[in-house]
């Protein structure tokens, strides 16, 4: 099969023939037909992201396919089912709390770093080895359009932080960093799940104004200046009442402060989720007063990814119409033109902007 390798760290992938997959026990080969490309790939395949791939790698986080082989603890999994592959594999032999590597893509510490060694290529191939458990089937509805859904690689990430929070239909919420890629997608998935509104702050205009066009008035836009204090005051202001939880989805380029300001205008008993990738590579980290969240009891928790069942949540707020793909901008490139949809995804990385590989396009 024809599958797009990053040989090293720097060097534009290169599409050539590999070994076909083989499913192991627990393990489903899958044709890929949609793959997401972030718009952060780029910083990714460069290194400078620091993700520990191991080149030579196929690269690729997850997708839309179709089964071509299951195998035998597959019950209901037929060849020629519609499936959404979710890349969180995790370890089978801690409950508790087990390794997990993002198939194609990066790792948490040495357990995971040996998952990748067994689950090494990724979906910018024709064809990719999947856990059982990490295979999901779509709706008939995705069948006409794989390339929209393959959208789930980005809303399933802020779905499993609005699920760690425990957001409750008609809360209020604010999206630290909600014009970009996977804020805005927050902003979308939370008023899917029922919030009442949600406080979107940034600095680009445009995208403020995108948000609020696109949901109405349950959406509280707010121009960020870089005064603390007077941002604050801001979104608290926006909010029109408490605010119930933060989710911070900031890049790693962002500063600490900017997450700071958003998680400091929560109420008391209040939640703050973390998943963004604010100090990872390096620069001012977060610093939270010890005091305020004692004093208001304020709950502080990092997410990473999302738990295996928030894929079938996710897929349900798909197919119901409550989370409405139609207006994401959807733009395919074949499998040779992985480079040009790498570049394509670093040029577009706002709000309902996705990038697509297709490789039975290729």
């Amino acid at each position: 099969m024809r599958a797009a390798v990053l040989t090293e760290f720097g060097a534009p992938l290169t599409v050539r023939e590999v070994p076909a997959p083989e499913a192991g026990g627990g393990e489903v080969v899958v044709d890929v037909l949609a793959a997401c490309v972030p718009p952060y790939t780029a910083e990714v395949f460069s290194g400078e992201r620091n993700y520990p791939l191991v080149p030579p790698v196929v690269p690729g986080v997850g997708g839309v396919g179709r089964v071509v082989h299951v195998g035998p603890d597959a019950t209901r999994l037929r060849a020629g089912d519609l499936v959404w592959c979710d890349s969180t594999v995790r370890s089978r032999d801690d409950a508790l709390a087990p390794d997990i590597t993002l198939q194609g893509w990066s790792s948490r510490g040495d357990g995971g770093a040996r998952l990748a060694e067994h689950l090494h290529d990724g979906s910018f191939a024709e064809s990719m080895r999947v856990p059982t458990e990490n295979v999901f089937p779509l709706p008939a509805a995705a069948r006409s359009d794989p390339a929209r859904w393959a959208a789930l690689t980005v809303h399933a990430i802020p779905y499993g932080g609005l699920l760690a929070g425990g957001l409750e239909a008609g809360e209020t919420l604010l999206v630290s960093g909600a014009t970009g890629n996977l804020g805005s997608s927050a902003v979308a998935v939370a008023l899917a799940m029922g919030a009442g509104r949600v406080v979107a702050p940034g600095r680009n205009q445009a995208a403020l104004d995108l948000l609020a066009d696109r949901f109405g008035p349950r959406v509280r836009p707010v121009r960020l200046t870089g005064d603390e204090a007077a941002d604050r005051a801001a979104m608290s202001a926006a909010a029109g009442g408490p605010v119930d939880m933060v989710i911070d989805l900031l890049p790693p380029r962002a500063p600490g402060s900017v997450t700071r300001t958003a998680a400091m205008t929560v109420r008391e008993n209040g939640r703050v989720v973390l998943m963004g990738g604010v100090g990872m590579l390096g620069g001012e980290d977060l610093v939270l007063p010890y005091r305020w969240i004692m004093r208001n009891s304020i709950t502080v928790r990092g997410q990473w990814m999302y738990p295996r069942s928030a894929n079938v949540g996710i897929v349900r707020l798909l197919a119901s119409g409550a989370l409405d793909l139609a207006p994401e901008r959807v733009r395919s490139f074949g499998l040779d033109a992985v480079n040009d949809a790498v570049a394509y995804a670093a040029a577009h990385p706002g709000p309902f902007d996705r990038t697509v590989l297709v490789p039975p396009a290729g």
